[in-house]
């Protein structure tokens, strides 16, 4: 079915989302917004890949437009000023690139490799000024990117953004590991992981700096904030899961919630994405209520100062966000060369990744 009548790459040809896919909730309900600057963006994130050298030009010219990683994130972090969600939109690219990276690592057996990569990474984050010249252009573009992030918010968002990424690191190590060794982790042990290799708390921290404003531990742990969060992100985790399935497949993955449920809970295939659409489609229902309260916490913080007036109007920013990360997410997957698989040559290789180890040896 013609699910929406346009889509934001160069193409303006109408998304057609598959029926198994299909969310109504999301296109009746959660209305999708670009932020203004997005044309603009797409233009440079695609001059940051070619300078950083993180995608070859001739893979930059016929993949990056149609890969939508910055109409990704110009769905999500509106009201941001155009230079965080500039920044934002490269260091996403980059994740990609990172993301990539890993699974050809994995596919081609490089493990010194990854292991090199997996400790430059750590390095990077804690001194990101001393890797802006790294030889590998994986690890320079890491280092430029979060650099800029930094500026934006006290130091003491970016430790926590840094203590939350090296989780990240850390998960992609376990996933490499895993996938080594033919593992698929159990359900429950899956979902804890796929917090962290989904990068949850990443993403959710990125709402301050396009808000302005730090958010204290006593706002973001407040039960109301972090519920409405986890299940904006759940959402995504599991959505993708969903659509990435086939790829997954295809590509002897052992990380997806489908993969888990049809080796330990022994459903069937097409059990197991009724189940995974059961968890998307209760996101969906309860964030409804999770919203609401968040915005009653926002409320509340409004107690007639301006720091509470600040507070109270970054929360409600951070909130509306979370709403339109779901819409963002659902037209992203529906959009993207990135699980186009039925379109590769190879169902197992995709186009717009190289095969070649890189970085310094």
């Amino acid at each position: 079915m013609q699910a929406f009548p346009r889509s934001t790459t160069a193409t303006a040809t109408a998304v057609v989302v598959p029926p198994s896919l299909a969310l109504p909730v999301i296109e009746s309900s959660f209305p999708r917004q670009l932020h203004p600057y997005w044309p603009k963006l797409q233009e440079k994130t695609r001059l940051w890949l070619l300078e950083k050298r993180l995608m070859p030009a001739d893979k930059v010219a016929e993949y990056a437009d149609g890969l939508c990683y910055t109409d990704l994130m110009a769905g999500y972090y509106l009201g941001a000023p155009d230079e965080v969600l500039q920044a934002i939109a490269d260091y996403s690219a980059w994740f990609f690139v990172w993301d990539d990276r890993h699974d050809r690592d994995i596919v081609h057996g490089r493990a010194a490799d990854w292991q090199r990569l997996r400790n430059r990474l750590h390095t990077a984050l804690d001194a990101p000024r001393s890797h802006l010249h790294h030889p590998d252009p994986l690890v320079a573009g890491f280092a430029e990117s979060v650099l800029r992030l930094y500026g934006f918010l006290p130091h003491t968002w970016n430790q926590r953004f840094a203590r939350h990424f090296h989780a990240v690191i850390e998960a992609y190590d376990r996933e490499f590991h895993n996938r080594a060794e033919g593992r698929i982790p159990g359900v429950g042990e899956y979902l804890a992981l796929r917090r962290l290799t989904f990068a949850h708390w990443i993403w959710t921290d990125l709402l301050e700096p396009s808000a302005g404003c730090e958010l204290p531990d006593t706002v973001r742990r407040n039960p109301a904030y972090r519920r409405a969060a986890l299940l904006s992100q759940e959402f995504a985790a599991w959505y993708n899961d969903l659509c990435s399935l086939p790829k997954e497949i295809a590509g002897d993955e052992v990380h997806n919630l489908g993969i888990s449920l049809i080796t330990h809970a022994g459903l069937t295939l097409e059990e197991a994405v009724e189940e995974i659409r059961r968890r998307v489609e209760g996101c969906v229902s309860e964030f409804t209520e999770a919203e609401r309260n968040a915005l009653a916490l926002a409320r509340q913080i409004d107690d007639g100062t301006v720091r509470g007036r600040e507070l109270s109007t970054a929360v409600r920013t951070c909130v509306g966000n979370m709403r339109n990360w779901f819409s963002s997410v659902y037209w992203f997957h529906h959009e993207s060369g990135r699980y186009m698989v039925d379109s590769w040559d190879d169902r197992a290789t995709p186009p717009y990744v190289t095969n070649e180890a890189a970085g310094e040896k």
